[in-house]
């Protein structure tokens, strides 16, 4: 089954991806890989959860934004690779985690991230990772996800 057709039994559609807000591309095509930025948990232009995990933000309500951040970065990646089913695997996400200091969960969270790569992708979804806390996201975001896939 091909991604976009996982994509729409999983009752999801790609979001328009929005223009960067600084001075940098959403994703770039290098060869046959694309990069991209790093992709907020942004819906309809808006972060629709602020602040801190393990403080303000529940882990569980973070993993979902992750899962976010991963749908934007599949729409960034398909825009560059010349559309969804041009993507063949996902090789690597790096996932930044906005957390208080005594938050170590930066893992559980992220699995947002790579859980719906898996249902959208299947085996080619399966990739190398990064989870890793900071202090402070752009826009107070809880989380934050960059992917590199390979293309056709």
């Amino acid at each position: 089954m091909s991604a976009a057709a996982r994509l729409d039994e999983l009752g999801l559609t790609l979001p328009a991806v929005p223009a960067p807000a600084g001075a940098y591309v959403p994703a770039l095509r290098q060869g046959d890989l694309v990069y991209t930025s790093g992709q907020l948990p942004l819906v309809d232009g808006a972060l629709p959860v602020t602040g801190k995990v393990g403080g303000a933000v529940d882990p569980e309500r973070a993993k979902a934004a992750a899962r976010t951040c991963a749908l934007n970065a599949i729409a960034a990646a398909a825009e560059a690779a010349g559309g969804l089913d041009n993507i063949v695997r996902v090789v690597k996400v790096t996932g930044f985690v906005a957390s208080e200091p005594s938050f170590t969960g930066q893992p559980g969270v992220i699995n947002g991230a790579s859980e719906l790569l898996g249902e959208v992708f299947g085996d080619a979804g399966r990739h190398a990772r990064s989870a890793v806390g900071v202090a402070v996201l752009p826009m107070d975001s809880p989380v934050e996800v960059e992917l590199v896939v390979a293309v056709r």
